[in-house]
């Protein structure tokens, strides 16, 4: 099973260098151009939401993003201390051209799973792409 794991802050500055490293995991595991491109997204928008809404725009606050491969299944694991707000539970943006709220439109269109798990201290995201 390949794995990666990696400590960052919550300062956006982190998010194109993590971004190109999960996407490089995901090429590495075998996924195709598009596919890689999707996991991009959907972890960009993830870690954008969890500094903008988690953290209230704070940028010193710890992440912890896990991916593993095995099965034939991506999966990776974000971790925030943040306010524990479900945003599974925010109902589905009606007009793509009101900014914001794109973030979990990805997540739900772009990977195969989606499931936020409430932390006694802030929210653990899993997301999964089977090939």
């Amino acid at each position: 099973m390949h794995r990666l794991r990696l400590e960052i802050t919550s300062d956006p500055i982190h998010l194109a260098p993590v971004r190109r490293q999960v996407e490089a995991f995901a090429t590495s595991a075998g996924f195709d151009e598009t596919a890689v491109c999707d996991i991009g997204l959907c972890l960009n928008e993830a870690m954008a939401n969890v500094t903008r809404h988690a953290y209230g725009g704070a940028t010193d606050k710890p992440i912890l993003i896990e991916a593993g491969f095995e099965n034939k299944t991506l999966e990776i694991k974000m971790r925030d201390w943040g306010n524990g707000r479900d945003p599974s539970s925010v109902p589905p943006k009606k007009d793509p051209l009101t900014p914001g709220g794109l973030g979990m439109v990805c997540l739900r269109s772009l990977m195969d799973e989606m499931v936020f798990t409430k932390q006694p201290d802030g929210m653990l995201l899993t997301m999964r792409r089977r090939q």
